[in-house]
Parts: structure tokens; C-alpha cells; sequence
């Protein structure tokens, strides 16, 4: 399918409790313009339902990873954190929920956001997800928003916080909660159409 980003590898990071739509809107709205989406679930948080062993990822909402409505092929494509590659994303995506809170201490998502940042690529982040923007100390100096629950966190990492949709601060772009996935999105597409 081609659009403003064919050619473009959008990787969306979660864990467990991740805030469903905020996967499933960025997942629908940047392959609808061609990219290709890449979900990588990380097995690490708690759960309130019950766990069974090899449980998978599930949202807040209960979608699980694999997608069962909207099998991986067409839309998106199911890899592993240790599959990414940061020389082959242009953008590193982390939805909300409780799901920022585990990734914020899991060396390996923190290293490869590090190294993304490093080499200029977009992290995008929303609602809570700029907790793993935070832990991986990439805002200060930046203007930044997020969902009010981390508005303190945003300042004392060194980001001056602003109340409104979405702000891109470079190769930073942060949402502030799920009615602003529009905004959000949107940013990531003019971001990565250059």
C-alpha cells in the first residue's frame, strides 16, 4: 500500500496493560498511509486477570498480542524486542497504560531507545508512555505533554510541559491522552514524510 510513509518502519513497544487503543489507532492509522508497523510485545508487568504460563500481552481492555481481530500480515507484522534493530525503525512507538511503568525499567527497551535517540530516529510517546522517554533521559530541554499523571515526572526529568494534543520537539513527539490520538498521529505522519 503506498502512502506519505512507504518505507517507513514504525515500532510499537508494549507490555502488559498497555492502553488498547492507543496500540490499535497508531497500528490502523500509520499502515492506512503505508508504513510498515512492527509490535513488539514484551512479556513483563503485572496482570490482573489470571495468569496462566505463556499468557500473552494483553491491554488494559483485554486485546491480546497476537490480534486476534485483525490477524499480523496485513497490517502489522509481530517481532521481538530482540528483533529491532535501531538502524532499521524510523520511529519507536510507546503507547499508555500501566505498560510504560514495566517498560521504564527493562534495560533492553531503555538501550534501544537510547540508541534510536542516538541516532536521530522519532520516539513517540503517549499518555503515560513518556515515563519510558523519561527513564531513558531523552526530554530534558524538550517541550513535552502526557496524560496530567506524569506532568511532574516531564518537569523534574528537565521537559517544560505543555497542556494540549500532541508536541514534536525534534525527533521527540509526545500525545497527551486517547482523544488526542488524532494529533499524535498525525505529528508522527508529518514527522516521518519529511
Amino acid at each position: 500500500m503506498d502512502g506519505k510513509l512507504t518505507g517507513k518502519s514504525v515500532a510499537i513497544i508494549v507490555a502488559h496493560e498497555y492502553e488498547d487503543i492507543e496500540l490499535l489507532y497508531p497500528l490502523l492509522r500509520l499502515s492506512e498511509e503505508g508504513a510498515d508497523i512492527l509490535v513488539a510485545a514484551v512479556a513483563i508487568g503485572s496482570h490482573p486477570r489470571p495468569w496462566v504460563e505463556n499468557k500473552p500481552v494483553t491491554g488494559r481492555f483485554g486485546h491480546p498480542i497476537p490480534l486476534p481481530i485483525m490477524p499480523a500480515g496485513k497490517r502489522h507484522r509481530l517481532v521481538t524486542l530482540e528483533d529491532l534493530r535501531s538502524s532499521e525503525v524510523d520511529c519507536l512507538l510507546f503507547p499508555g497504560g500501566f505498560s510504560p511503568d514495566f517498560l521504564r525499567r527493562h534495560a533492553p527497551t531503555l538501550a534501544l531507545t537510547r540508541e534510536c535517540h542516538a541516532q536521530g530516529k522519532l520516539l513517540a510517546a503517549i499518555c503515560h508512555g513518556p515515563w519510558v522517554l523519561i527513564s531513558a533521559g531523552v526530554v530534558r530541554g524538550r517541550r513535552a505533554t502526557g496524560v496530567s499523571a506524569v506532568k511532574d515526572d516531564l518537569i523534574n526529568a528537565g521537559a517544560e510541559y505543555l497542556d494540549v494534543p500532541a508536541v514534536r520537539d525534534g525527533n521527540v513527539i509526545t500525545g497527551r491522552v486517547p482523544n488526542d490520538l488524532p494529533e499524535f498521529c498525525q505529528e508522527i505522519i508529518w514527522a516521518l514524510a519529511g
